[in-house]
C-alpha cells in the first residue's frame, strides 16, 4: 500500500540574534617628531656684507667717443695703454652714428691713455689724450 505524504505546517522562527562585543577602539599613539636639525650658518657682520655688494655693484665703465667722419669703408681704431689696450695693435672702436665713434670698457684701473688711428694705420695728429677710470672723453681728432 501506498502511504500518502503529508506535509506539516512549520512555522518559521526568526534566529535570536546574539549580542556582540564590539572592540576597544584602538588609540594610536601621536607619531613622535624627529629633533630638528640645526645647520650652521656664517653670518657676516652687516657691514662687511653691505659693503661687498656695494663694491661688486660699482663697476666702472670707461667711455671714449671721437666725433669725426673718417670716410665711407674707412674705420676708427684706438690704441694706448691701460685697460687692454696696446700701442702695437689697435682695437676697432664701434661706429654709433656716422659721425660717432665709441669705445666702452670695465676693465680700466687706472687711467687710460690713448690715441686713434684712421684703419689702424694713420695716427690722429696732436699728443696722446687719457680719460681717468670710470670717466668719458670725448674729442674731435684730426687727421
Amino acid at each position: 500500500m501506498a502511504k500518502k505524504i503529508t506535509k506539516k505546517a512549520t512555522k518559521k522562527v526568526a534566529a535570536k540574534k546574539v549580542p556582540t562585543k564590539k572592540a576597544a577602539p584602538v588609540k594610536k599613539a601621536p607619531a613622535k617628531k624627529a629633533p630638528a636639525k640645526k645647520v650652521a650658518t656664517k653670518k657676516a657682520p652687516a657691514k662687511k656684507a653691505a659693503a661687498k655688494k656695494v663694491a661688486a655693484k660699482k663697476i666702472q665703465e670707461t667711455s671714449v667717443f671721437a666725433r669725426i667722419d673718417v670716410g665711407f669703408g674707412n674705420s676708427l681704431y684706438i690704441r694706448g695703454e691701460g685697460a687692454d689696450l696696446s700701442w702695437e695693435k689697435g682695437i676697432l672702436m664701434e661706429n654709433v652714428t656716422p659721425y660717432e665713434w665709441a669705445y666702452k670698457t670695465t676693465k680700466a684701473k687706472t687711467g687710460v691713455v690713448f690715441k686713434f688711428a684712421i684703419n689702424d694705420e694713420t695716427w690722429a695728429e696732436g699728443e696722446n689724450l687719457s680719460v681717468s677710470a670710470g670717466g668719458t672723453s670725448i674729442s674731435t681728432p684730426s687727421f
